[in-house]
């Protein structure tokens, strides 16, 4: 299946051509730019606009073979000259950040922090190039994304009035279920007949990425499932695994805790009800179960608990919920553990067993020595 390009590729391409052309002052037709994951992305450069002071210029959205409502949308950069740095703002059809939880602060536009760092990246390559240490303005638009965001959950995330421009890994992985469900089993198979009894799995990027940084757990023998949790649980209880530890965010876990077992959004979304049920549970008041029921994202509950100073036990009986379901699932079939992160905060809870995996992880070093 054939990759597609996030729109924070988009921009960051659109705006190194534009950069290029206004520094270099020749037209550029085809740009190409690394993405995070390390995939090289050529775009196509169309409806330039030169002038002396800016330029502006687009990319068409490529969704790949898993398209949304932005495939085929165009992005546009328009670069001038500035004052000093480079300054990167949102224009038509990129929304304003209206609530907090978006790693963005309330009122600036919705371009999250990957695409603005490969934005900046790739116009300061073009700067080295053209050996011009002044500033840039380069402003982000995506006419019609007004339109577009009504088909996304970007109202009820704090972006109104547009599209938000994301994308952690600069791609869109194609996400066929059948393709993806047979992913997963290659790669639970491949753990099991390298002699594995347990397995750690996640989500997606941000859970691995995570389990990298703070406990140094080599990713190579991690497994992504996407939102197929119970179909991951179930090959792993037919592939005879043991245990099973499940890292991800808390807007992923949460769900897992009312037994949710695929955490699509089309599929169920119970997140700030389950976490305002738990702050019952943990003695919050009702104006603070009100301000959760009301949030659009989970790590905005998340600060809300913590000036209650219900977070640590909210997040604990979640654990204890989540392994619950999971091994519900299992049918006893195997031990469930999990780690439940944020972003900004880090880890938020572990369940009791998550101790014994490190011993795990350095018996298995030795094995692999």
């Amino acid at each position: 299946m054939r990759y597609g390009f996030t729109t924070g590729s988009c921009g960051a391409a659109a705006a190194k051509a534009a950069a290029y052309m206004l520094l270099m002052g020749r037209e550029k037709r085809e740009i190409a730019i690394e993405t995070p994951k390390g995939i090289v992305y050529r775009a196509r450069v169309l409806d330039i606009c030169r002038g002396e002071r800016e330029v502006s210029c687009g990319v068409e959205k490529d969704g790949g073979d898993d398209p949304d409502v932005t495939t085929g949308a165009m992005v546009y950069a328009r670069v001038s000259f500035g004052d000093g740095g480079i300054v990167i703002e949102g224009g038509e059809g990129v929304g304003p950040v209206t609530r907090p939880g978006l790693a963005q602060p309330v009122g600036r536009a919705a371009i999250n922090r990957v695409p603005r760092q490969m934005i900046e990246r790739e116009v300061l390559e073009v700067c080295r190039l053209a050996d011009y240490k002044g500033g840039l303005r380069v402003v982000i638009s995506v006419p019609g994304g007004e339109r577009l965001a009504e088909s996304t959950f970007n109202p009820r995330l704090g972006s109104v009035g547009g599209i938000s421009i994301m994308g952690p890994t600069g791609i869109v992985e194609p996400m066929s279920s059948r393709a993806v469900l047979e992913t997963i089993r290659v790669e639970l198979r491949q753990r099991r007949e390298e002699g594995a009894d347990c397995v750690v799995v996640s989500p997606g990027n941000y859970g691995l990425d995570f389990m990298r940084r703070a406990y140094g757990y080599n990713l190579d023998q991690s497994v992504k499932c996407g939102n197929f949790i119970g179909e991951t649980i179930d090959m792993a209880v037919e592939m005879g695994f043991g245990r099973l530890l499940f890292a991800g965010h808390v807007g992923k876990l949460i769900k897992v805790a009312g037994g949710i077992m695929n955490t699509h959004s089309r599929e169920g979304d119970c997140r700030m009800e389950l976490l305002g049920a738990f702050a019952v549970k943990a003695g919050a008041d009702m104006e603070s179960v009100r301000r959760i029921l009301e949030c659009g994202v989970t790590e905005e509950a998340v600060h809300i608990l913590q000036e209650q100073g219900k977070l640590g036990e909210v997040m604990d009986y979640a654990a204890e919920r989540i392994c619950f379901y999971m091994e519900k699932r299992a049918g006893g079939g195997l031990r469930a553990d999990c780690v439940i992160f944020t972003n900004e905060s880090g880890e938020l809870a572990r369940s009791k067993g998550v101790r014994e995996w490190f011993i795990l992880w350095e018996r298995e070093r030795e094995r692999r020595i």
